[in-house]
């Protein structure tokens, strides 16, 4: 048999993924480690089904990492990258820089030129997205503080690669003794430099321009057809053609891809995206780690095996010092602090193309370059054994109590016309007074604590994530009348209405929203039902003030409800113009105006002033007593 067809090696791979993984599993080691061991079984060293190295399925691989940046990129809308500035800027930036002059001072001190030393620095100071992202996802660690900390340095690590592959063309030496023209060139090459600069520049405004004017018609006319495989193949084109792009321009495709995916988290593909790329970039994440695997050149190791595990401990020890310091900067918690410092102390995947380059560009010798390419997949290969001696020696002595919950979700045992997605402040309220009323409800909540502790009180909820079609269908979505979605995060509530509209398209939801924002993007969705959380108490508020200022009750109540109503006939006029900031502002000072003369029109209606039955004066005398008893108490 012809063991370098695509059949065979498909064959080879996807049954060292089967058997190994879920070994892997089964022992506490994580699907990485399972992938990792599976990829060295069956590389060169041991049975030799992938040729030398594998290094051609290295480059198919990498695609996994490049679809990854670009699921990122959809979760991070501008808005939510813009609060974790401090964090990515912050952080990020201080522990390359410092990192990098270490390195690379210890480079030179071994007698390397400057150029080269700095190469090696920078490269080594980033760390690998791709194996702490999925390892912290497994252990349910990427909503702690560590976990959010190493999400922010590793997207600014994935930004640096931008600086790093234009810096690294100005510390050629021509040692190497490879040209370039052993290399596929790009628009880029040859170019001078002012060129280079330009066509990088073009052809970055050109994804943006493309993920937010074009693609969002291209997707609609996609779905339009109701042809499930036409839109995963649109989305698989659009990643295709940014890297291929990206390549060309000698640019990272996993940075190309990730500014596509945050320019598109706002759209209304979003999830759909999501969930159509989810399965090839885990298939291909998991191809990755494989190759990794196969690619640890044990010969080499063997030939010289102090000198490379020598710099390996180096490296992840200034590493994870220059980490720890820099999180003790940013106030990280110890313990926190101790799991980020150890998560991203390894080099990352992008060393593999930093390093191609460095030997493109004659800055490190050949020889030079197959050992650091030996040194960042040990790395990598021991950061989930790593993280894996952490949490079993180090986290319980040290405390680590910021986990997610790995708790299954609660099977549902019944039916009932009411189905409520949170059990929090809001939905807690809506929830007793149904119940009270008699209306059956089934409860969905994903936080653990407050199940157990609603348990307590006497309440039914089921613990579970809401916005799980399965979960939804196991709760009775078909045969339910109503979904009350009253979860607190807005992204969840959007993204659940979306499940619904697609699983449970005659289920009729009311949806708790945030602000006029959130309210906007539900009505986009085409909800009718929208609760804005503070609206209603901010307006009994104002009915007790104007009751305490000594104005009639039922005028109070009158003109709460005539704002209420005008209120919502405003909102309608200006989710029609909101993308025109001038309009917006315009329309907004329009009803603004419409409202107060509306209501004090209202106000002057003689008839109503015969209506005095709702309240007298001594009720006014009674509430402001009590309000003055409630103000001595306080």
């Amino acid at each position: 048999m012809d063991q370098h067809s695509f059949l065979f090696q498909a064959m080879i791979y996807l049954a060292a993924a089967v058997v190994f993984v879920p070994i892997a599993r089964r022992l506490g080691l994580g699907s990485v480690l399972g992938y990792l061991f599976a990829g060295i079984i069956i590389g060169p060293a041991v049975l030799g089904f992938l040729g030398d190295g594998g290094a051609d399925i290295m480059h198919v691989a990498e695609f996994g990492v490049v679809m990854m940046l670009f699921i990122i990129g959809l979760e991070l809308e501008p808005q939510l990258l813009w609060k974790l500035r401090t964090s990515i800027l912050g952080l990020g930036e201080l522990q390359v820089l410092v990192s990098a002059a270490f390195i690379g001072a210890i480079a030179m001190a071994l007698g390397l030129a400057w150029q080269p030393a700095l190469a090696i620095g920078m490269t080594l100071s980033l760390s690998s997205t791709a194996m702490v992202l999925q390892t912290m996802q497994e252990k349910g660690l990427m909503k702690t503080v560590a976990g959010q900390s190493s999400f922010s340095v590793l997207l600014f690590q994935d930004i640096a690669v931008i600086p790093m592959l234009a810096i690294l063309p100005f510390l050629a030496t021509g040692t190497s003794g490879v040209s370039s023209s052993d290399h596929s060139p790009t628009l880029v090459s040859g170019q001078p430099a002012w060129a280079q600069t330009l066509i990088v520049v073009t052809s970055v405004i050109f994804v943006i321009f493309l993920g937010r004017y074009i693609m969002r018609h291209v997707f609609r006319i996609i779905a339009q057809t109701r042809i499930r495989e036409l839109f995963t193949a649109s989305a698989l084109l659009l990643i295709v053609g940014i890297a291929v792009l990206m390549t060309q321009v000698g640019l990272s495709p996993a940075l190309g891809t990730f500014l596509a995916g945050v320019v598109l988290a706002n759209s209304e593909y979003k999830h759909a995206l999501e969930s159509d790329i989810e399965p090839f970039k885990g298939l291909l994440l998991g191809l990755f780690f494989i190759s990794v695997g196969a690619s640890i050149d044990f010969n080499l190791i063997a030939s010289q095996p102090i000198m490379i595990l020598s710099i390996v401990a180096a490296m992840m020890v200034i590493k994870a010092l220059v980490l720890a310091l820099v999180g003790k900067l940013f106030k990280l918690a110890f313990d926190q602090n101790m799991l980020f410092a150890l998560a991203l102390s390894q080099a990352g995947e992008f060393a593999f193309v930093l390093f191609s380059f460095t030997l493109q560009e004659g800055i490190l010798p050949a020889a030079l370059v197959s050992t650091l390419i030996a040194v960042v997949a040990i790395s990598m290969a021991l950061t989930p054994l790593l993280l894996l001696v952490h949490e079993r020696f180090i986290q319980p002595y040290i405390g680590t109590k910021e986990t997610e919950s790995s708790r299954s979700a609660d099977t549902v045992n019944e039916r009932n016309p009411v189905i409520i997605a949170g059990f929090g402040r809001f939905g807690n309220v809506t929830g007793r007074f149904l119940q009270a009323n008699g209306i059956g409800t089934t409860v969905l909540d994903i936080d653990s604590e407050r199940v157990d502790l609603l348990r307590k009180f006497g309440f039914k909820v089921y613990y579970g994530d809401a916005t799980r079609p399965d979960l939804l269908a196991a709760a009775g979505a078909n045969e339910a009348k109503l979904l009350i979605i009253t979860l607190s995060d807005p992204a969840k509530v959007l993204e659940m209405v979306e499940t619904v509209k697609k699983y449970f398209p005659n289920l009729r939801v009311l949806a708790r929203a945030y602000d006029r924002g959130d309210t906007y993007q539900l009505m986009d969705e085409g909800m009718l039902h929208i609760y804005r959380e503070t609206l209603d108490t901010s307006l009994r508020m104002g009915v007790d003030a104007m009751s305490l200022l000594g104005h009639r009750k039922y005028h109070a109540q009158r003109a709460a409800r005539t704002f209420l109503k005008h209120d919502e006939r405003a909102l309608k006029k200006l989710a029609a113009v909101r993308g025109d900031q001038k309009e917006y502002i315009n329309v907004a000072r329009e009803v603004i105006e419409e409202l107060e003369t509306f209501i004090q029109s209202d106000r002057q209606n003689a008839k109503l002033q015969l209506d005095e039955g709702w309240d007298g004066d001594s009720l006014i005398a009674e509430s402001k007593s009590s309000f003055q008893g409630n103000d001595a108490k306080l």
